[in-house]
């Protein structure tokens, strides 16, 4: 073992000393690690760099392949954007139709002549029916957005001021953190770029969300109109909008983090490591931006959700998004500002976040010390060819194969997930092979681990089938194919309390395998690459992100699609085919839950590993009661978070229900549809809740690192991200699986498709009733605190990662004292 000075020096190399016998030299490659102790701190040493073998792949290859790489992803949401917009939303009867061959129908007339679904005016309705949904979304965004950006100006003050006086502000160059023997850019630059890479990722963040929700309420009547010719024609339509969204927000992500990174380089030079420090304020911002979009929509969403369901379903007996309940139009609304705007964020920000953590490692192991900028981005190249991969398998859903029957439905989505994770194993091989050395170096805890491409290949492969596993197990827990959810429907029998205790066991045994496969996942991966593998592993899991984003899209717009249809009066037969495409969604929705659960887990601890290393810290020791405390605190925080969120889901449904009631039992006509009811008074309910009720929980989401960081010192940090890890990914698992679950149970009752189902059935009966308290009560659970919760271990990790020089320096008060 070779031992050198107290400074963590973590290079691929030869060691020798000056004026002093050389000491034998060990080349790297024969070694696992250097481990550094104290012991001749007396003596200089200069570290000689044995170059690494050159990739394969050119830097000049590398800076074409990722940006032309994204252009294509945004061209092809383009194209996919086009070819839904042929689907016109005026009855004009004059198109030419000699293109009955066209198996996707764009412009042909209806396959089927049924009982006014031809009617002109059914077109006209639905045009406003969506208008009313698209204005009320827009509204609530740009009100929401007003009071994120108050917040968004004020975080980034706060970056700027916090990192800016690690070193009082001085202009003057410090010593690296990490190389002591170089000198790094001065600690004011760092906290002015990572400002500005802060808000770069809040914008995008906010533009990801704003876009999906533009183009989910400009398709849902599309799917709609699209289902009078058939089943396969609706999902076409709305699988279409969803790859445009996926698409969008994966290849913009890409670009801007891409364009970011060079032009922050033209300041910093060769000074990698804090250039990529910088980055990380990317992370922040898109994650920041995430918290606010899920809570606010989640609230939203299900204020009008609950408040639509137990007085229209229950008290009623009315369908669901029956034109005269006054929820319909907000709960309509609610589905794309929750489950489209604020799921395009949290993805987005989980990228940016995985793609940080990659980059902040990778800067300090040997593709930053030697300046190979190919391996340095091979997080971007793993993305840019997942934007291919996904192009091709998205192809296969809309284009190669055609749905004909209900019962398709289901596989199509589940290939997509198959096809797209065999395609992307092949992709990450090539780009391990190609565009990373033979053998390199990572850094690992103020060592240098030796690590070999394929290694790096099999942690990528690792998170990319563990996410499909667990999205396979979410299928299984939440469809309503398969005997779990079932067994909940069965439970109705005997009333609402059956069904909830069924639905809570499901969601608890639902956690197990998807942990298996998180906790194997990260054994596998960190014994190949350290924390560096365990962020690779993370970015696999969402490396066909346009794919998954596409899949869970899907979900809602069908689900506006099939309120549409009930609220134009479109026949029976039309509402069966929305309500599969519904179903299906339902479990994609879940599905996509899965994954963004899974890859916050890994995102999270790549994070705190590199917070760790950034902190100083040697060891994180439970048994010290600095850190055992931060680790009992941080476990409590997702149940803390989940009571703010479920509460104010509570309070806002409450005016809901009590509006809803007002409006029944004073306006005449209302029930026997004479009359229209008062849609704006429902929006402005849940608009008005959800911009009041989102503030508690992003304070303490924001404020639970900046206090116990300043306060106690990283010790305690450390103490509570691990704690909020490990418990919030159970509790967010368990509730996104409870409520789609219960959700699900209930469309298995309505479809009456078995023998089972039509002995509890039909609408109505005591079981229904019973399932729709079960989905009431899960619909919380499902849409907002559960995925709330994968954003709240993300972002105090990131957020603890950026402030970590300023908790290093200056940190720990009270134990000061």
């Amino acid at each position: 073992m070779l031992t050198c000075p107290p400074y963590p020096l973590y290079l691929s190399l030869y060691i020798h000393t000056i004026n002093t016998t050389p000491l034998p030299t060990t080349p790297l490659s024969q070694t696992t690690s250097l481990n550094f102790s104290n012991n001749l701190s007396s003596q200089n040493v200069v570290v000689s760099f044995l170059s690494m073998a050159p990739t394969v792949l050119s830097t000049f290859a590398t800076e074409i392949i990722i940006p032309v790489c994204a252009v294509i992803g945004i061209v092809f949401s383009l194209i996919q954007w086009f070819l839904v917009s042929r689907v016109k939303m005026t009855p004009d009867r004059n198109a030419n139709n000699n293109n009955n061959s066209n198996k996707n129908g764009y412009d042909d007339y209806l396959i089927e002549e049924e009982e006014g679904v031809n009617d002109h005016n059914v077109v006209v309705k639905c045009a406003e029916i969506q208008n009313a949904i698209s204005e009320g979304a827009t509204s609530f965004l740009f009100t929401e957005y007003q009071y994120v950006g108050i917040f968004m100006v004020v975080f980034a003050i706060l970056i700027f001021l916090f990192l800016g006086s690690v070193e009082g502000f001085s202009t003057k160059s410090q010593k690296c953190t990490y190389n002591v023997h170089q000198m790094c850019k001065p600690a004011l630059a760092t906290a002015a770029f990572s400002t500005i890479a802060f808000l770069l990722g809040a914008i995008t963040s906010l533009i990801s969300g704003f876009l999906g929700m533009k183009i989910a309420t400009y398709a849902n009547a599309r799917t709609t109109l699209e289902a009078r010719k058939g089943v396969g024609k609706a999902f076409v339509t709305a699988f279409r909008s969803g790859a445009v969204m996926g698409f969008l927000l994966a290849a913009s992500g890409l670009l801007v983090l891409y364009i970011a990174i060079n032009l922050f380089k033209l300041y910093y030079g060769d000074d990698w490591e804090g250039l990529f420090e910088a980055i990380t304020g990317y992370g922040l911002g898109g994650s920041s931006m995430a918290l606010f979009g899920r809570v606010g929509g989640g609230i939203y969403t299900k204020a009008a959700d609950v408040g639509a369901d137990l007085v229209g379903k229950i008290e009623r007996n009315i369908p669901e998004d029956d034109p005269r309940n006054p929820a319909v139009i907000a709960d309509n609304v609610g589905d794309n500002v929750g489950d489209i705007a604020g799921m395009g964020s949290d993805l987005f920000g989980s990228y940016a976040e995985s793609s940080c953590a990659a980059l902040v490692v990778a800067s300090i192991s040997s593709f930053g010390i030697e300046h190979d900028f190919t391996a340095m981005c091979y997080p971007l190249l793993v993305s840019s060819v997942g934007i291919i991969v996904c192009l091709i398998t998205t192809l296969f859903a809309t284009d190669f194969f055609e749905i004909k029957v209900v019962d398709e439905i289901q596989s199509a989505l589940k290939k997509q997930l198959i096809i797209s994770t065999v395609l992307m194993t092949v992709g990450i091989a090539i780009v391990s092979f190609i565009g990373l050395p033979t053998s390199f170096t990572i850094f690992n805890f103020g060592v240098q681990k030796v690590v070999y491409n394929w290694q790096l290949f099999l942690c990528v492969c690792v998170g990319l089938w563990a996410g499909l596993i667990i999205g396979f197990v979410t299928e299984y827990y939440t469809s309503n194919a398969y005997s779990p959810v079932q067994d909940v429907a069965d439970s109705c029998r005997t009333g609402a309390a059956t069904n909830v205790i069924f639905g809570l066991a499901l969601g608890y045994k639902s956690v197990i395998i998807p942990i298996f496969a998180i906790a194997i996942s990260i054994f596998v991966s960190f014994s190949f690459a350290a924390m560096y593998g365990i962020a690779v592993a993370a970015l696999g899991m969402l490396s066909t992100i346009a794919t998954g984003l596409a899949i869970d899209a899907y979900g809602p717009i069908s689900d506006n699609a099939g309120g549409i249809a009930e609220m134009a009066g479109m026949s029976h037969r039309i509402r069966e085919r929305t309500d599969a495409l519904d179903a299906a969604g339902n479990t994609t929705a879940a599905i996509g839950k899965g994954f963004a659960i899974g890859s916050a887990a890994l995102v999270s601890l790549a994070l705190f590993g590199a917070f760790v290393s950034r902190a100083g810290i040697e060891t994180v020791d439970v048994l010290t009661p600095k850190v055992f405390i931060g680790l009992i605190v941080g476990a409590m925080l997702p149940y803390w978070f989940s009571a703010m969120t479920m509460k104010s889901v509570g309070s806002a449904a409450l005016k809901m229900v009590e509006e809803v009631r007002r409006q029944f039992n004073t306006i005449p006509g209302l029930m026997e549809g004479l009359a229209k009811p008062d849609y704006t008074t429902c929006v402005k309910i849940s608009t008005d809740a959800s911009i009041k009720e989102m503030i508690p929980p992003g304070a303490l989401v924001i404020l639970t690192p900046l206090i116990v960081g300043t306060f106690f010192g990283v010790e305690t940090l450390s103490g509570v991200l691990a704690g909020a890890l490990v418990s919030g990914v159970q509790v967010a698992i368990s509730a996104s699986n409870t409520g789609g679950a219960w959700d699900n149970a209930k469309k298995y009752i309505e479809a009456g498709a078995s023998e089972h189902a039509r002995t509890l059935g039909p609408k109505g009966s005591e079981p229904h009733k019973a399932a729709v308290i079960g989905d009431t009560i899960g619909d919380p659970l499902k849409d907002t605190s559960g995925p709330s919760l994968n954003i709240l271990i993300k972002l105090m990790a990131v957020e603890s990662l950026v402030f970590a020089p300023f908790f290093a320096a200056h940190g720990g008060l009270l134990f000061k004292l």
